[in-house]
């Protein structure tokens, strides 16, 4: 059976701090702090939504977030702003070494997919923008079953849709609750650890491969599976 890869979207291949120039010019040195809280927040609210089965798809988590952000920083916005913000939010612009990453796996007989908490309109917009939707079959959203990744099922979806077997499934991402979410529904989990003082979730799960560029994983998948 082909290897399926699912690419999380969201701070793996695209840049979420991408919209700090923009909010540089509209709160100043508060940018990177404010862009920072904007993002943790999105995953702390999917992940409360979920446990509260509460559901609303991402973009509200995107939109509540970024209220939390303006009172917790003490930047007010108008709505006019705030608009922007979130309209910038579906082209956010990719890290340095995604294209070249996956043009490496386009010669390889993988299948590969998208697979994010975000709405497909939203994952095709993101993908659109930054011009790498034709290295994907397809995209793969925790919204058509109402809740978030890691909830198992969120999963099990990803591998009903791609007709995956766990065993022949990898999950990359630079989320270490993604990576761990994967391994405990059975598929294997690459980490991409996209800064060096990010630490992997002390929960007796490691990664099955480790990488800290995009441009490696070629590389490192080929070497795994050779030597399994």
């Amino acid at each position: 059976m082909a290897i399926t890869l699912a690419f999380d979207v969201y701070g793996t291949l695209i840049d979420t701090h991408g919209v700090v120039t923009r909010l540089e010019s509209l709160i100043g040195d508060k940018a990177r702090a404010f862009s920072h809280t904007w993002r943790d927040k999105q995953v702390e609210y999917a992940f409360r939504r979920g446990l509260m089965q509460m559901y609303e798809d991402f973009s509200i988590c995107i939109r509540d977030s970024l209220n939390y952000a303006c009172e917790l920083h003490e930047t007010p916005m108008s709505v006019r702003q705030k608009q922007e913000l979130l309209d910038l939010y579906r082209e956010l612009p990719v890290f340095d070494d995604v294209r070249e990453g996956l043009a490496l796996l386009s010669g390889a007989s993988y299948r590969l997919f998208a697979f994010s908490n975000g709405t497909r309109d939203d994952v095709n917009s993101l993908l659109g923008n930054a011009d790498i939707e034709d290295y994907f079959l397809d995209v793969i959203s925790a919204d058509s079953v109402r809740s978030f990744k890691p909830n198992p099922a969120v999963y099990c979806h990803l591998l009903r849709e791609t007709e995956s077997a766990g065993c022949d499934s990898w999950l990359i991402s630079s989320n270490p609750f993604d990576v761990i979410g994967a391994l405990s529904a059975g598929m294997r989990g690459i980490w991409l650890q996209r800064s060096h003082d990010q630490v992997f979730d002390p929960w007796g799960f490691k990664p099955t491969i480790r990488i800290s560029s995009l441009r490696e994983l070629e590389g490192q998948l080929a070497r795994f599976l050779t030597h399994k």
